[in-house]
């Protein structure tokens, strides 16, 4: 079944974490509904989108140098104690993007801490009865950490580069399951909005020990000075970062922007409805697309080799498995939404009601989809047509704010079902049947511009 299925080491432990989350996830939602008033929950919720701002700093630089980094692990291999063999060219180029890169994210985790913490001081201060709410201390540390965590993005994203993903998500696993057991804990003490912090401290101490302790040696082959030949950022890296930043960089108005709008016109209670559906529904989307994302090296690897036949048959086969059980599970979600609020339950007003959810649900399905095509184009480390990926983020951006502002989550979901049904689904894969077909027949061209036509 599991074969069948695709489900290899990796896929097993991505969606084990998803499953501990679903499993764990009532048990926070109860806690939290308990324990928080609803003003405090959406606080809560919020600053967790307004972390999100953090797209705006990594630009999906970690999508670039995973890719490039598993282009360069065709070449070598790790050994039994964790230290790696292969092409020494290879190696010499691989240390340089780890090193250049680990420089790159330093910097981007400064601005972070200096940007977000202001804006999020501005945002939340503004609100009003914010001087009723004791969150400026919980705000300014958590920024502060998740700065940390951004800088330390960069070990992972290349570990899991070089095809070691089945480590990398049981990594995910165990953090989520720590995270969760500490958690629960601490909201019946009174945490309140400390919690973010104390989950974002559990994060940090698990990644520390995965890189200074288990992959020691990998990452100290890697951090050395490179002796061979490195990597031309100018021809090599940069021509697909900065399209690819750019896309990063409006990249929050299609998964972070939703709740903040329902936090500044429709209150902090509806914006904790928001966030709590949206957090279920978003981690469904998640786990579905483990099918793909953790076979991401696979793909930079299978091109590497020209070996495109197999490429294929493993993107159809694992797009279609991911489609198909985020239309289950979401199925399965909106009738216990609709059952919670039938039954007339004092916790059903802490979601959505069912009308959004669906909505919500029914677009975050059909943007597996076009996920899915991403994944596949920059394994070829190209993201084309890049005008036509800003029009379509920043249209998403408004229409979700115009209609969320004035229609409230309803307006907000039917915005992004909208834009994703009528204008990314029919767009990306016209433009991933046309990239996939010249590239592969003409694998020494190049995506040299913006190009809509």
């Amino acid at each position: 079944m599991l074969n069948r299925l695709e489900v290899d080491q990796a896929v097993f432990f991505a969606i084990l974490a998803r499953a501990w989350q679903f499993l764990a996830g009532p048990v926070t939602l109860l806690l939290i509904a308990t324990h928080f008033t609803g003003v405090e929950q959406g606080y809560y919720y919020t600053f967790w989108s307004m972390i999100g701002l953090q797209t705006f700093f990594e630009l999906s630089f970690h999508n670039v140098v995973l890719n490039v980094a598993s282009h360069e692990w065709e070449k070598l291999a790790l050994t039994t104690d964790r230290t790696i063999t292969g092409d020494a060219s290879a190696l010499s180029r691989l240390a340089s993007l780890l090193r250049v890169t680990v420089v790159i994210y330093g910097v981007g985790a400064i601005l972070f801490l200096a940007v977000v913490s202001f804006a999020g001081w501005v945002f939340f201060g503004w609100e009003e009865g914010s001087h009723l709410i004791h969150w400026q201390a919980p705000w300014v540390v958590l920024v502060a950490l998740t700065a940390l965590a951004f800088w330390m993005t960069p070990f992972l994203t290349v570990l899991e580069g070089c095809n070691q993903v089945k480590p990398v998500y049981q990594l995910h696993f165990a953090r989520a399951v720590a995270g969760n057991l500490i958690v629960w804990v601490c909201i019946p003490l009174g945490a309140s909005l400390w919690t973010p912090v104390i989950a974002t401290i559990i994060r940090l101490a698990c990644e520390g020990y995965f890189i200074a302790f288990r992959y020691r040696r990998f990452y100290s082959a890697l951090l050395r000075k490179p002796t061979g030949p490195v990597l031309d950022w100018r021809v090599e890296v940069w021509p697909f970062q900065w399209r690819m930043g750019l896309r990063g960089l409006l990249g929050y108005f299609n998964a972070y922007l939703i709740n903040p709008i329902v936090f500044h016109y429709a209150g902090p209670v509806a914006a904790g409805q928001m966030g709590m559906t949206w957090q279920v529904l978003t981690s469904l989307q998640a786990a579905a697309l483990s099918w793909v994302t953790t076979r991401t090296a696979r793909f930079g690897m299978l091109v590497a080799k020209r070996d495109f036949v197999e490429l294929d048959r493993i993107f159809f086969r694992l797009t279609a498995i991911a489609f198909g059980m985020l239309s289950v599970g979401s199925i399965v979600f909106c009738i216990f939404v609709t059952v919670l609020y039938w039954s007339g339950t004092v916790h059903a007003n802490r979601l959505l009601p069912p009308l959004p959810t669906a909505i919500f649900a029914l677009a975050l399905s059909i943007a597996v989809i076009s996920n899915c095509q991403w994944t596949y184009m920059h394994a070829h480390k190209r993201s084309p047509y890049l005008l036509l990926t800003l029009v379509g983020s920043l249209l998403n951006g408004g229409l979700i704010w115009w209609w969320g502002s004035r229609y409230g989550a309803t307006g907000a979901a039917v915005a992004l079902l909208a834009m994703n049904g009528m204008f990314h689904l029919p767009i990306w894969s016209w433009v991933w049947f046309r990239e996939r077909l010249e590239w592969h027949e003409n694998p020494e061209s190049r995506d040299n511009g913006v190009s809509i036509s």
